[in-house]
């Protein structure tokens, strides 16, 4: 589908590169020079990054992009904004591909298409020591192509597209007015409703909501039941000793 270019959030900047080293870093050179809340956009980058600094590959005709805000709330409310990222790529997927589509968000910041990751969100404050300036967060989507999964480490999701899974086609340039419209409502909601409504929002769309996962948590790996996140946006895990609260970390199924 195509989106209509009138169709963008007021009070919102959009910066459209056709190369550049990641999104993310762009984003951070504008922020002191920022008004507002502004979305970079790059048709290819040279030097992205994935969360705990891994190599991010980006095929050609998939969507990379960074919105950079100040989050009202300071640091202690950054973290949510993964959680408003996540409902709006799920919303912005849904509204490409259907309400049909197989789509899941997967704890703590991955969406997924028929089981495969098909999205991915990093989170970078900008600022010195605990003073938050402002937020970044990046978003990947495999619109077009699936990256090598070679590249994966291992037990990670395995990588899909969403040309691969529908044969539906979107121009990464298309995508972003969705995706930017879906944010801006969502992040509404956050900010005038506080994170209860989004809390239960994700869990609705959650993966393995009930089921047993391994949550690996820097060098500890824990077994459990994923029972809920809390109101900090923290998974809580049913293990064998009790109920652990994991505030970050990667699960595997």
């Amino acid at each position: 589908m195509s989106a209509d270019p009138a169709d963008w959030p007021e009070g919102v900047a959009r910066h459209v590169l056709g190369r550049v080293d990641s999104t993310m870093a762009e984003a951070a050179r504008l922020a002191p020079h920022l008004s507002g809340p502004a979305w970079v956009f790059a048709q290819e980058q040279t030097a992205a990054r994935g969360r705990r600094g891994r190599d991010w590959h980006m095929p050609v005709g998939n969507f990379a992009a960074t919105l950079v805000l100040r989050p009202k709330g300071g640091l202690p409310q950054a973290a949510l904004y993964s959680f408003v990222a996540a409902l709006a790529l799920d919303e912005a997927l849904a509204r490409v591909a259907g309400p049909a589509a197989g789509l899941a968000i997967k704890w703590p910041n991955d969406v997924l298409l028929n089981g495969g990751k098909v999205a991915g969100i990093l989170l970078e404050s900008i600022g010195s020591g605990a003073s938050l300036s402002h937020l970044a967060i990046g978003i990947g989507v495999n619109l077009a192509e699936a990256p090598d999964p070679g590249l994966l480490e291992p037990g990670a999701v395995a990588p899909v597209s969403l040309r691969g899974e529908t044969g539906l086609s979107i121009p990464p340039e298309d995508f972003l007015p969705i995706l930017a419209q879906a944010f801006a409502r969502w992040q509404g909601q956050l900010e005038t409703w506080g994170f209860g409504p989004i809390r239960t929002a994700w869990l609705a769309r959650a993966a393995r909501i009930g089921q047993r996962i391994l949550a690996r948590t820097g060098h500890e790996t824990h077994e459990g039941i994923f029972e809920t996140i809390d109101d900090s946006g923290a998974m809580i895990l049913q293990t064998a000793k009790g109920r652990l609260p994991i505030a970050a970390g990667d699960i595997f199924f």
